[in-house]
Order: C-alpha cells, then sequence, then structure tokens
C-alpha cells in the first residue's frame, strides 16, 4: 500500500502519487477529462497545473466541477507584475470552475520575492489569502540556489522543485532541508522529462522521503495506469532497483539537458529542447521516431547555431547548451551513419 504525505505546514494529506497536469493540453478536452477522474477513481487526490500550460486549468476544472472539495488544486503564476497577478489569478479561478486555489504558486521564478522588496508580488499572495482566493502560498523554480534562498526564507508552504533518482546530493539537502523548515515538497520532473523509462525505479526512489509529493505527468490512460497500479502494490528500494539506480546514475548523471524547454525559442528555430539530448534519447527509447525524416531536418538545424548564447543564458541549469548542441549533432550523424549502434 502507498504511503501518505503531508505537505509541510499545510496540513494536506494525500497519497504519495499525484497527477501533474502540463501534458493533458497536448489532449483532447474529452480524454483529458477522462484521465482526470480515472486518477481520482484510482486514488489519486492532488492535481497541479498552470497558467502557463494553455488549456490544462479548464480541463481541471471541467473533470472535478461539483467536486471540488474531494480534490486538491494546485496551480501557478507566470506573472511578474501586480497587475498580472490579479489578472491571471482571476483567470484561473474562472477556468477551474472554482472560489479557491490550495496551493497558487509563484512559476519558474528566478528570485525569491519576499515582503518590501519593491516589487509587490509576495504582497499579492498574502492579500489573495487573506481574501480567501488561495488557501496556501508556494513557488516553483529550476534554479537550486534560488530554491534554497524561498525555502530558507520562511515566507512559503511549498517548493516544487525538479527531483529524481537523478538528483545530485545538493538537491537531496534541498529535500532535507523542506523537511527541517516544514516546507511541503513537490517533486516535478520526476522522469527526468522522459530520460527515466522505469516508473518502477523512479516510484521506489521517491518512497524513500516520506515529505516528498511526486506530480507525474500524464498524457496517456496506459501511463496513468501504470501509476495507479502502485497504489495497492507499491515499489520499495531493493537490491535489484539500487543496483539499477546506481547503474543509470553511472550513465546519465551530469552534464545532461532535461527537456525543460525554458531556453526556447531558438532565433535560428532549433528545437533545443529535444536536439540538445538527443543521444540520451537515442539510447533509452526505441530510436525509429527520432531518426524520422522530420527529426533529421530538426537536428539539421543545429548547423545554424550561431552561438548567441540565448539559450545558454535562459537555462536554469546553467549547461553550455550551443556546446551540448553540437555535441549531440555529431553523435547523431554517426548513429545515422550506422557507425554506432542503438536501440
Amino acid at each position: 500500500m502507498i504511503n501518505s504525505v503531508t505537505l509541510g505546514s499545510t496540513g494536506i494529506t494525500v497519497v504519495q502519487n499525484a497527477f501533474g497536469a502540463l501534458p493533458i493540453q497536448r489532449d483532447s478536452k474529452e480524454v483529458a477529462v477522462g484521465l482526470l477522474r480515472r486518477a481520482y477513481q484510482g486514488g489519486m487526490r492532488f492535481f497541479d497545473t498552470a497558467r502557463a500550460y494553455s488549456d490544462s486549468e479548464e480541463k481541471v476544472g471541467e473533470a472535478f466541477e461539483g467536486m471540488r472539495e474531494k480534490v486538491y488544486i494546485a496551480t501557478k503564476t507566470m506573472a511578474r507584475t501586480p497587475e498580472a497577478f490579479w489578472q491571471q489569478l482571476e483567470t484561473s479561478l474562472k477556468l477551474l470552475k472554482t472560489d479557491y486555489i490550495d496551493v497558487y504558486q509563484f512559476h519558474c521564478v528566478d528570485q525569491c520575492y519576499k515582503p518590501g522588496d519593491g516589487t509587490g508580488m509576495y504582497e499579492c499572495m498574502l492579500q489573495a489569502k487573506a481574501e480567501g482566493k488561495i488557501r496556501h502560498i508556494g513557488i516553483t523554480t529550476h534554479k537550486l540556489e534560488v530554491a534554497f534562498d524561498c525555502v530558507n526564507s520562511g515566507l512559503y508552504e511549498t517548493m516544487q522543485y525538479p527531483f529524481s533518482y537523478l538528483a545530485a546530493p545538493r538537491e537531496i539537502e534541498l529535500v532535507q532541508l523542506c523537511k527541517e523548515k516544514n516546507v511541503g515538497f513537490i517533486a516535478m520532473k520526476g522522469l527526468a522529462g522522459g530520460l527515466i523509462v522505469n516508473s518502477k525505479a523512479a516510484m521506489a526512489f521517491i518512497r524513500q522521503y516520506d515529505n516528498v509529493l511526486p506530480i507525474w505527468g500524464v498524457q496517456r490512460e496506459h501511463e496513468l495506469e501504470e501509476w495507479l497500479a502502485y497504489m495497492e502494490e507499491a515499489p520499495s528500494m531493493d537490491a535489484e532497483i539500487k543496483a539499477y539506480i546506481e547503474k543509470e546514475q553511472s550513465e546519465i548523471m551530469g552534464e545532461f539537458c532535461r527537456g525543460c524547454g525554458y531556453c526556447m525559442p531558438c532565433p535560428q528555430g532549433i528545437m533545443i529542447n529535444q536536439c540538445a539530448r538527443m543521444s540520451l534519447m537515442l539510447r533509452r527509447a526505441p530510436s525509429a521516431g527520432w531518426l524520422s525524416e522530420n527529426m533529421q531536418q530538426e537536428m539539421k538545424k543545429i548547423e545554424k547555431c550561431t552561438g548567441c548564447n540565448a539559450c545558454h543564458n535562459k537555462c536554469p541549469y546553467s549547461l553550455d547548451t550551443p556546446a551540448l548542441l553540437k555535441k549531440n549533432y555529431e553523435d547523431y550523424k554517426l548513429v545515422l551513419a550506422g557507425e554506432v549502434k542503438v536501440q
């Protein structure tokens, strides 16, 4: 049986198996609503979306209309001004068909908003909470030291940050700090943007941390059923899974692209979030799709890279993205030529 997690001082207690609603923006409304309701039926109670995920909020709102009190809904705002904050909050409330949001999060920040910092952003959160429009204040980031600053500030009830078995020691320290500070930890990218293909190992790793709530990105029914199967038979870390994870870490960890897409768009039209990690994807998934004529044309665009470093400057992991693109392209050409074998 899967364990429950309490998100820090929020008091929100749910099973350690939650729904990340970013991918459902790629589904029809009918499919998305069906997935969300099936997730609830299967035991999931925490659903995370964002104003930035096109029509994801609308789909979540339709799925849970008339049963709002039975689920916890978290969403996010990319607003960087008070005016935009209130506009996005009202839009989210309308689309979610609710008069309150359980956890409202500043989305993908590069600074820790604080009272009196001149932005007025944290004051907006406090006012929204006082008005009952939100119940808990959260924040998300891809920048590790910003995450530490936010948790240490004592201003946020939840922290959402990428966390998987590819986590570095410093990222594990962040999880431990959240536990010490009673800040709920919401784990995004538990599959490292698609690089992790073994859900059993991913779940077993997360279950070692009793303060971490993973939000698995779900787009297809078979993906959802995989996670729901763990409600009754949750995998635990054993010698076999431990050995598997150690092998994975030795092969993948280091300077790899997570595919988050925050580097986009590229001035030269390069699909950076796929092309910069092509070597890994070729070796971790059936390669036919990655070697299609369409993907060959996408990879060829790397030849147009000017090294402007716009992608590097926007990368939350400070990767040397132009160098990573060129390295992946050279490897890709070897695979196409048959000099390197992949799946």
